[in-house]
Order: C-alpha cells, then structure tokens, then sequence
C-alpha cells in the first residue's frame, strides 16, 4: 500500500484514531539476526547457532531477537506516512511492548499502526503516540505489539 502524504502537523492530526497503511513484508533473514546479534553483543545461540537451533530448539531454527522487531518500527513507520514538513524526527519511546510470538529466521513481517495520541511539544514539535502491531506472515499471533512514540518537529 501507498504511504499517506501530509503536508503538515495540522493535516496529520486528522489521522487521530485511525490507522495508517500497511507496509511491506520484509524477510528477517539470518544475516540480519547476525548482525543484530553483534551489534546488541546478545548472541544467544537461538539467534545465531543454526545447526543447534535446529536440532534442540522447539521452534527448529534460529529465530530473531525480540527487540530485533521493536527495533524495525521506525523503518516500518516510514513506509506507511510522511509529513512534507517535518524537519527532525526522534524516537521518544515505547509504553507496553509485548513479543507474544517467535519470529524463525526467513519470517516475513509487516506491521499495522493506529495513531493513538498526539500532543503538542516546544520548539513546533509534536509527539506521537502509535499503536503498533508486528504480524508475521501466515501467523495468527503477531511478533510483537507496542506502543512506539516519536517526536516530531516542524
């Protein structure tokens, strides 16, 4: 789906409970959970052993870290809105955040956001609240949910 375009912060607050497009799926491959894995210095072996992934873990293979998928929000944001005015944006973040579901390597995930709250900052920002809900493909219990805010300034 198309990301919505807005013009500004007055345009934008429309979308006050309502829900943003659906971005891409995107395959979380096993170089990705590597390389998530040395930058967070977490190389449990359910992340990176593919050999005993698949022979001692329940799930069979390796599977990505849980904060690897809280981690992929921002990117996931940007594919589903842009507002032309906004000149900075920062991660502020993150109320509830649940995993509630493993993510084995070669998953696809797509996430589904609800913007929940907006509220006024100094310096012509905003911050948002967003709703968001990390599906895996061909699951019915999602990789992750959390509530993710940003701070956006005009």
């Amino acid at each position: 789906m198309k990301p919505l375009v807005f013009e500004n912060f007055k345009e934008f607050r429309l979308m006050l409970g309502k829900q943003l497009p659906s971005g891409n799926w995107y395959i979380v491959n096993q170089q990705m959970i590597n390389d998530f894995a040395n930058a967070t210095l977490d190389k449990q072996w359910i992340h990176v052993d593919e050999k005993r992934a698949a022979k001692e873990s329940p799930f069979k293979s390796t599977v990505a870290h849980g904060f690897m998928s809280v981690s992929m929000i921002s990117k996931l944001l940007e594919e589903s809105f842009s507002i032309k005015s906004v000149k900075m944006g920062l991660n502020y973040g993150l109320n509830k955040v649940r995993f509630p579901n493993p993510v084995p390597v070669n998953s696809e995930l797509r996430m589904h956001t609800v913007v929940k709250e907006i509220e006024d900052l100094a310096n012509n920002g905003i911050k948002v609240t967003f709703s968001c809900t990390i599906e895996i493909k061909g699951q019915e219990k999602p990789a992750c949910v959390a509530e993710f805010l940003a701070a956006l300034y005009e």
